[in-house]
Order: structure tokens, then sequence, then C-alpha cells
């Protein structure tokens, strides 16, 4: 497993300047490379931090959501770590195990990994059974929590209700459960798949933390500054970008099997931009 490629100091620096975007009065977009060289264009574009994205990194390796393991995730998290001098949080799924100890033991591996945040999800990865109890649910996000405040930096923990992607649209177990994690000692509580603006709204107000918003998703799409004006602190757009690059290049290789033309090159990045920035960069 990688380790961190940044100095203790540097690695400080990042978390300080990570915790501090979600203290600013109007929310942020982190947006999720999924390997070294799209973390540098984002970080040339401007963006101030990072998260990866699971999903992303599994499809970049070759294998679906859920499929890299602990070692494999922390790894590519490692590469983006050292790709940009900008604070990273990493998608960690549910810690990669069941017990808490072990979504304790994935914070001080991430650490470790030159990972200044990361959000630990209450999914078990079990179709039949996929969203664990409330209360071990709790217990895990404490005992990461717990982890996360022992290490010698600011580390930013968030905790992942993961009802709406698991076909469970009960906002009440949802704001109860992101209560839970509040308590806990989560930093900061995110909700993935919230369908309505009134839904977004009514979980920012139930909670004391700041909230990060998944956008990329079919359905409810909100600009920044109308969730900034709905009280929300952060906003991610989980495997979007990765699945956007994987549609042009899946148009682009049907186009050539299926109609032997080439005319998705006329869109194609030019080579002399992307080096030009990789060299600035």
């Amino acid at each position: 497993m990688s380790a961190t490629s940044i100095s203790p100091a540097r690695q400080a620096e990042r978390g300080r300047n990570f915790r501090a975007l979600h203290e600013r009065a109007n929310a942020f977009i982190i947006p999720n490379p999924w390997d070294a060289g799209s973390a540098r264009l984002l970080a040339h574009l401007g963006f101030e931090a990072l998260a990866t994205t699971s999903m992303g990194s599994a499809f970049s390796a070759g294998v679906c959501d859920t499929q890299l393991g602990r070692e494999r995730s922390l790894d590519s998290a490692a590469a983006i770590v050292a790709a940009t001098d900008l604070p990273v949080s990493a998608d960690l799924e549910n810690g990669f195990g069941d017990d808490p100890q072990i979504a304790a033991e994935t914070i001080g591996l991430a650490a470790a990994a030159g990972l200044v945040g990361g959000s630990i999800e209450d999914s078990t990865g079990r179709p039949e059974n996929p969203i664990y109890e409330k209360p071990l649910a709790i217990e895990r996000v404490r005992a990461a929590s717990a982890a996360a405040r022992a290490l010698p930096f600011t580390f930013t923990l968030t905790a992942r209700c993961e009802n709406y992607l698991h076909g469970r649209p009960d906002l009440r177990d949802t704001i109860e459960r992101l209560q839970g994690y509040q308590e806990a000692g989560a930093h900061i509580l995110y909700a993935p798949g919230l369908a309505t603006r009134e839904d977004i709204a009514t979980v920012v107000k139930s909670v004391d933390r700041p909230v990060n918003v998944l956008m990329g998703l079919q359905g409810v799409q909100l600009s920044l500054a109308e969730l900034s004006a709905l009280g929300v602190k952060r906003v991610s757009v989980g495997s979007a970008l990765c699945r956007a690059a994987l549609g042009a290049f899946l148009r682009a290789a049907r186009e050539m099997r299926e109609r032997g033309t080439f005319t998705f090159a006329g869109e194609a990045a030019r080579a002399a931009e992307i080096s030009a920035i990789f060299r600035a960069s």
C-alpha cells in the first residue's frame, strides 16, 4: 500500500485548508478525479480540493464499484494525492469491513496515504440487506471519528447515509441517521441521491454540520448558487466525470466499429493543450 509522499507539515496544511473550505459562507465544488491525470487537469482548472470516486477508480481498473478492495483503493487515492498540491478526501466506501474497528483502521491507513479527509458510508455491500442497522451504523461512524481525531493533523470525516442509492427513499430515516452520525462525531454529513430541492433543504435544516450534496445523477439538477442558497456547503459529482469521459469513449468506439468513421476526433481535446497543462502543473 502506498505511503504518503508529502511531508507531515504539508499534510497538516492541506488538512487545515480543507476544513476551512467548509466554513465559508458559500458552497464549493469538490470534483471527483479517477486517476492522477484527471486530478492534474482539475487542479489546473482552479478547483480547491478533490475527492476520489470509488466507482471511477474501479472502472479505471476494469472492475465494478466496491470490487477494488481497500489496498488498491488507497493506492489509487495516494496517486491522486501525489498528483497535485490540493487537499484530497477519499471515498472509503463502508470502511472495507463491517466491524467498527475496521472502519477506524481504514481512517488511519487513509491518513498514511496522504489523505486529509474520507467518507464512511452505511451501505453493507450486500444486496439482500444493503443498509446497516442504525445502532451499528452509528457505532461505525463513532469509531472512525475517534480514529480521525487521534491523528496529528486535521482530518475531516464525512458520514454518508446511502438510503436513496439503495431504493430506500425514506427522508425521516435518512435524517435520523445523519443526526446520529453527527452525534457520533462526523464533521460532514452526506446523503447521496436526495431527489428534490425540498428534501435537500430539509436535511440541511435538520443538522448542524456542513452538508455535502451529490449532483450529476439523473433527476434534480441545481446550480452551485442554488445549492448555496439552500445552505449546502459542499457539492460533489461522484463518478459523473469518469462516466462522462467513458461515455465519449464508447460513442467514439461505436462509431468506428459500427460506421467505420472517425468524426469523433473533431471533438477530442488537442494533444498540445493537454501536454501544455501537464508541463505547467
